[in-house]
């Protein structure tokens, strides 16, 4: 990953194509993930799924970039890799995970949304203030999804509101320090560095929980989990991790308004979902939200 110094903001800049890419990665491919998550889960628990797709995605990456010849993460980067991975991908995707056991997806929806919110809090520690239009976004994005998600499930056990509650807490911290106090290796090493140890951490939490996988798995699962690998993990989430490298946090944490409306458009095309118009508005109110953090974004 770049140096802090150099992943500084400036304002008024335009989004490159760059981060234009990384953008419709995490808002189209990470709202498609919903759907294959739950092919996965077929013959995949969730903490065995998502751990062996980061194990899997991290030594990927990190043998591309080694056989290119970049270097071995340095003893500290790792340690920050670990740190982060735990708690992106250990408590962000893992506490996700166990919560959508318990957990109405319209509750874990709208706990999510709130990420930009907790991340530009986080930022405030730092110095790091958004400027008026990215928070108004941010407060408009909100409001939509949390429209969308009338009438959802909202069934929940304390349990599981622990979980998604502390996975948000997890998940915003780890993308805060990742940006600010922990760099980690630079580029795409780094992204794999923090995938693997991430993975190991999700696989801890596997045997923990006593998972085990179907064998043989059905088709539609092992196809699932190979896109979950591929897209998920090998594009989106390193999108992401160049969107907080790149870009303002806000900007980077959009996906978490637009991802519900992907995952509802997706529902309509493959699984044949009726949409109200009311829903239809909130999709609205959600993208007007996103343009407003777009042209308040601050990018390098």
């Amino acid at each position: 990953m770049s140096s802090i110094a150099s992943a500084r903001s400036t304002s008024g800049s335009p989004l490159s194509g760059l981060l234009l890419l990384c953008l419709a990665a995490t808002w189209l491919v990470w709202g498609s993930t919903y759907l294959a998550i739950k092919f996965a889960l077929l013959s995949f628990p969730p903490f065995f799924q998502m751990g062996t797709r980061f194990l899997v995605a991290g030594a990927v990456l990190m043998a591309w970039m080694r056989w290119r010849g970049s270097p071995w993460p340095a003893a500290r980067q790792w340690r920050n890799a670990l740190v982060v991975g735990t708690l992106m991908l250990g408590g962000g995707m893992g506490g996700t995970a166990y919560a959508e056991l318990t957990v109405g997806s319209g509750l874990v929806v709208a706990f999510i949304a709130i990420v930009p919110l907790m991340i530009a809090a986080l930022n405030l520690l730092y110095g790091v203030k958004p400027s008026r239009l990215e928070l108004a976004g941010i407060v408009v994005g909100l409001g939509g999804v949390l429209m969308l998600t009338q009438g959802a499930g909202f069934q929940a056990s304390p349990a599981g509101l622990a979980a998604i509650a502390i996975a948000c807490i997890a998940w915003s911290t780890g993308s805060v320090l990742s940006q600010r106090s922990l760099p980690l290796a630079p580029g795409a090493t780094g992204f794999a560095s923090e995938m693997i140890c991430g993975g190991l951490v999700l696989m801890a939490l596997s045997l923990l929980d006593g998972e085990a996988p179907q064998w043989p798995p059905q088709p539609a699962a092992v196809a699932a989990w190979v896109y979950l690998v591929v897209f998920g993990s090998l594009i989106a989430f390193n999108a992401y991790m160049v969107l907080l490298a790149r870009a303002s946090a806000g900007l980077a944490s959009s996906y978490t308004f637009v991802n519900p409306v992907i995952a509802m458009l997706l529902g309509v095309v493959v699984l044949g979902e009726v949409v109200t118009p009311f829903e239809w508005i909130a999709a609205g109110v959600v993208l007007v939200g996103v343009v407003l953090m777009l042209r308040g974004s601050k990018t390098s």
